[in-house]
């Protein structure tokens, strides 16, 4: 199972990647992954509206391609778009060069300066080849919502109990993740948004990442 909140020498060690936001403000960073999925994604559309929220969601380039009107409304909302490879391929097991065609193929269709590695599996030549263009996007505090063996309520909870100000947050929208992402993601903006704090995207023009 990977970890809730990432290490910090695992941070330090990939230090050119982005983990989290710099920030002054109680601000957090909402990123969904695997999209757009039909009724999934329209239904988390509709969740951050309801508390005017921005988020960033990673789209899957094949995903993309067969929903086109879900993805031009998640632009239409306000909020940014990332490349997440055309059909989810695992970097450590892709040679570098298919990899980087996933890479190119999704990008087609987003064309966005953000990029998440599926399963966050990059190689360092992957990541060297990608960083001229790209600002490549991990995370500070993942849900787990992706997770079969515990319920959304541990979700919200991973989430409620590591964010803080600049936390860049995973969820999913996606079938596998539905069942828990649909009791968690609600608690969540409940409980920042009662808290006094604001839900931005990620800008896609390239950002400057805390350390």
């Amino acid at each position: 199972m990977l970890p809730v909140r990432i290490p910090g020498l695992v941070k330090a060690l990939y230090g050119d990647l982005v983990w989290r936001m710099p920030v002054e403000e109680k601000a957090i960073y909402l990123t969904f992954d695997d999209g757009p999925t039909r009724d999934v994604t329209a239904w988390v559309l509709d969740q951050l509206a309801a508390y005017q929220a921005r988020a960033t969601f990673f789209l899957i380039g094949r995903n993309a391609h067969a929903e086109p009107e879900l993805a031009a409304r998640v632009h239409a909302a306000g909020h940014s778009t990332g490349n997440h490879t055309w059909q989810h391929v695992n970097g450590w097991r892709t040679a570098t060069d298919a990899y980087l065609a996933e890479v190119e193929r999704a990008q087609e269709l987003t064309g966005t300066r953000l990029f998440r590695p599926p399963y966050g599996r990059i190689t360092r030549a992957q990541s060297k080849a990608l960083k001229p263009r790209f600002d490549i996007i991990m995370w500070d505090v993942l849900s787990s919502d992706f997770d079969p063996r515990i319920d959304g309520a541990r979700c919200a909870r991973n989430v409620v109990w590591h964010a803080r100000p600049g936390s860049i947050v995973v969820f999913h929208d996606s079938v596998k993740a539905w069942p828990r992402l649909k009791e968690a993601l609600p608690v969540v903006l409940a409980h920042f948004a009662a808290a006094g704090y604001a839900f931005r995207p990620l800008p896609e023009t390239g950002l400057r990442a805390a350390r």
